[in-house]
């Protein structure tokens, strides 16, 4: 997708333009737990290239080294991390504030992010992010995310956290993977009541990073369309409002 904006460089028909490529939508990947950014990648490579070049994505490892056992031993190399820890109810956390802080921080070492991304727990904590940063409570130094993609995730249980994340309805433009053997799938269905249009992928599979099949594959660059031209558009709003700031001078 290409768009056109005014320079001062290029002339074309007696009007100075400049044709320049649209930023991808950037997002921050968060893996699942007691995984890794490298895992996560490779995770997603089950998807198809006409998904994977269409965005931007920055892998990163949680903060905190594996506590315990990882489910993916003997299929992903370690090492291995964890975003949090939790109780056997999954209603008491630890490191949670430090690990709203470490996301932060990433965000703004590799800005723009414009969403989130995340499997597992770091879906979790994806989906409930927008709504702590709607509250003044976590992301307070970053721009507003605007796009998730959730994939095997949930709702917080910890009262004291959820019934801030979801005190608000979750209106940025979103997409959520629900797998038929799935045990978080009935906690992702009720996570989406808490979010407004969101887009939906079912999948016959369990608790991982599905492949796209042809149905899922058009959801997703439906959702891809949607966010793109919302990136395209501030760009251009953005290149507008340099514009008149340099004619200003």
């Amino acid at each position: 997708m290409n768009k056109i904006l005014p320079s001062i460089n290029a002339n074309i028909m007696g009007s100075d333009y400049r044709v320049e490529e649209s930023r991808k939508p950037r997002f921050l990947c968060l893996h699942g737990f007691r995984t890794s950014g490298e895992i996560l990648k490779k995770q997603l490579n089950k998807w198809p290239e006409s998904v994977r070049q269409k965005l931007d994505l920055v892998f990163v490892d949680a903060p905190f080294p594996s506590q315990g056992k990882s489910d993916v031993e003997g299929i992903f190399d370690p090492p291995y991390y964890e975003w949090f820890q939790f109780n056997k109810e999954f209603t008491t956390y630890t490191n949670f504030e430090e690990s709203l802080e470490y996301i932060q921080d990433c965000m703004i070492k590799h800005a723009p992010i414009d969403g989130l991304l995340g499997f597992s727990q770091g879906a979790i904590l994806s989906a409930a992010l927008p709504g702590l940063q709607a509250k003044g409570i976590a992301l307070t130094k970053v721009p507003k995310i605007k796009f998730l993609v959730i994939i095997g995730g949930a709702k917080l249980k910890a009262e004291s956290w959820a019934e801030k994340a979801y005190a608000l309805p979750i209106e940025c433009p979103s997409i959520h993977f629900l797998g038929k053997e799935d045990f978080l799938r009935p906690h992702g269905e009720e996570l989406l009541k808490s979010v407004i249009d969101p887009f939906i992928i079912h999948h016959p599979k369990g608790h991982t990073v599905p492949r796209l099949d042809d149905k899922s594959l058009q959801t997703m660059h439906s959702f891809i369309d949607k966010i793109q031209k919302i990136v395209a558009e501030e760009e251009n709003e953005s290149d507008v409002q340099s514009q008149e700031s340099i004619h200003a001078t």
